[in-house]
């Protein structure tokens, strides 16, 4: 895959713009391009399965053009935020179009505010690291910061993960225990490192403690600045992008878990993740549907993921597979049926209770 098609990772901020910019049932473009138009494509294209040489991956990882695309997502995600304040102003909105700007913004939150900071959070550099806690700032999930990289990469594909699925829990199941206890993870893993450094927990030292004080700052100045409305909208549209996070992390290791040895558990491999070629998925959510890489070496950038022919697939696209989820008698029937396939001579594939 050339670079040039990575350009459509502009294709969220451009119909969010659009959408937050129109009237009537406009303001719902984003959400049928997203999860319309997106997972129509993707029912009818297989993706690709070949990887990059390796002196292709060289040349790739050193071409700032895939950094630059990534930061640039950074002020998009301020802008469309301050669009969508402004523009809910408007006392002259029907519910309809309110609903419309809401899902909007809240589909920016979820796929540049948590997805592009889901990206960053890995590098290794403070500045690229304090452009993550920015962005997931914008939709109030900057916990997500500490417990994905210090303990969803940890502990996936276990019983001890509260964003890895088990088998046979629906979606809604999912939600609030996997928002509930990654929160109160994040807390613990922070009190953890502080004990360890011999510092206070009640201190600016505790990250926990400075994220919550950076979103209540944001929480009163949308307040100040934009009133009551435009606070409970934007709390609203930050609960959307929360909510596709977590959806995606329901489908990326439903039903998978490590097996247990005398050492604890074996190493993450590329079976404990669900993985997706298809083209669209690929290029609009930075490579993230080749997550079953990601998770071998969460230190692999987007642009240089591979795919492993080990890997469980998904039928179809990212999109397609959170709607399939909505309907949990549907999902089960097909991720069962595959789950079921990808068990026969897999060894380490092992159901999730």
């Amino acid at each position: 895959m050339k670079k040039w098609p990575y350009l459509f990772v502009y294709l969220t901020p451009a119909v969010v713009a659009y959408s937050l910019l129109a009237e009537n049932w406009q303001t719902w473009v984003s959400v049928l391009v997203l999860f319309g138009l997106l997972p129509l494509i993707e029912l009818f294209t297989k993706g690709s399965t070949t990887n990059l040489q390796e002196a292709e991956e060289v040349v790739r990882k050193s071409d700032r053009f895939y950094d630059w695309l990534l930061y640039s997502l950074v002020p998009l995600q301020y802008v469309l935020l301050l669009v969508f304040l402004l523009r809910v102003q408007d006392i002259g909105l029907t519910t309809t179009e309110l609903v419309g700007l809401t899902l909007s913004y809240g589909m920016a939150c979820g796929i540049l505010g948590i997805n592009a900071a889901h990206e960053l959070g890995h590098r290794a550099t403070k500045h690229e690291q304090n452009m993550s806690k920015i962005l997931l700032l914008s939709t109030l999930y900057m916990h997500f910061f500490i417990e994905h990289n210090r303990g969803h990469h940890k502990k996936v594909a276990t019983p001890e993960d509260p964003a890895s699925s088990r088998f046979g829990e629906s979606i809604y199941a999912f939600f609030p225990r996997s928002i509930g206890n990654s929160w109160l993870s994040a807390w613990h893993i922070e009190a953890t490192k502080l004990q360890k450094l011999g510092k206070q927990f009640w201190s600016w030292e505790n990250e926990m403690l400075r994220f919550q004080v950076w979103q209540l700052a944001l929480l009163t100045a949308i307040t100040l600045f934009f009133g009551w409305m435009a606070l409970l909208l934007f709390a609203a549209a930050a609960l959307v992008g929360i909510l596709l996070l977590e959806a995606v992390n329901y489908i990326e290791h439903y039903g998978l878990k490590r097996q247990q040895t005398d050492k604890g558990y074996e190493r993450t491999l590329p079976i404990h993740s669900w993985n997706s070629n298809h083209p669209m998925g690929r290029l609009v959510l930075l490579e993230l549907s080749r997550h079953s890489d990601h998770h071998f070496l969460a230190s692999r950038k987007y642009q240089v993921l591979r795919h492993f022919d080990e890997s469980p697939q998904m039928p179809t696209g990212y999109p397609g597979m959170i709607l399939l989820a909505l309907v949990p008698p549907l999902w089960f029937r097909v991720m069962h049926r595959a789950i079921a396939h990808y068990r026969k001579g897999k060894d380490g594939l092992a159901l999730a209770n």
